[in-house]
């Protein structure tokens, strides 16, 4: 099985501030047919960007790898890697997840990556610091934000206009409203 090499990228995962350098975007299932084809589960929003010649990053170790084709549709895709040519190949990538370069994902208009949100400062809009945000948990109507105060407490906060009224990335804060029942 052949691959890509790049001497310049490290394998921790993680940039000189403290950043994700990769970005999951799937997970590789079961091989499919003898040529090499692998399942692909979907973990992005944006699977119209698996595409042919994308280079992909597999596993813990990132090994870079380049897609050949893709078919399939809805949450599931049928992959073809460059230099993956069997069946026995394409099982030794089973359950490995696949990781895009957080550099080469393009900028949201209006919106935020969760990767940009974790960490952040969570403030009230009275001056109280909450914590920091260490999770984002999605419930299908709204999603919630996990805040660890520095004494180690969880607080839940949904993810509403009410509640968020500010994210700042360059400051690394959140501006939150406490409503009742918070």
């Amino acid at each position: 099985m052949s691959q890509q090499s790049d001497d310049s990228l490290e394998n921790t995962g993680l940039s000189n501030e403290d950043k994700p350098v990769f970005l999951v975007i799937g997970q590789l299932g079961r091989p499919h047919g003898v040529r090499g084809e692998i399942s692909f589960r979907i973990h992005t929003d944006f699977p119209e960007r698996i595409m042919p010649g994308k280079s992909v990053f597999l596993g813990e170790k990132y090994r870079p790898f380049t897609i050949r084709s893709v078919r399939g549709g809805g949450g599931r895709l049928i992959l073809s890697i460059e230099g993956v040519d069997g069946r026995d190949e394409a099982a030794l990538l089973r359950n490995l997840l696949v990781y895009v370069r957080s550099d080469e994902i393009p900028d949201l208009e209006d919106d935020y990556y969760y990767h940009e949100l974790l960490g952040l400062k969570v403030i009230t809009d009275d001056g109280r610091t909450l914590g920091n945000l260490v999770e984002i948990i999605e419930t299908g109507a709204n999603d919630v934000f996990v805040v660890t105060s520095a004494t180690g407490e969880e607080i839940l906060l949904p993810a509403i206009d009410d509640v968020v009224l500010e994210i700042d990335i360059p400051q690394k804060t959140i501006l939150v409203h406490m409503i009742s029942g918070l």
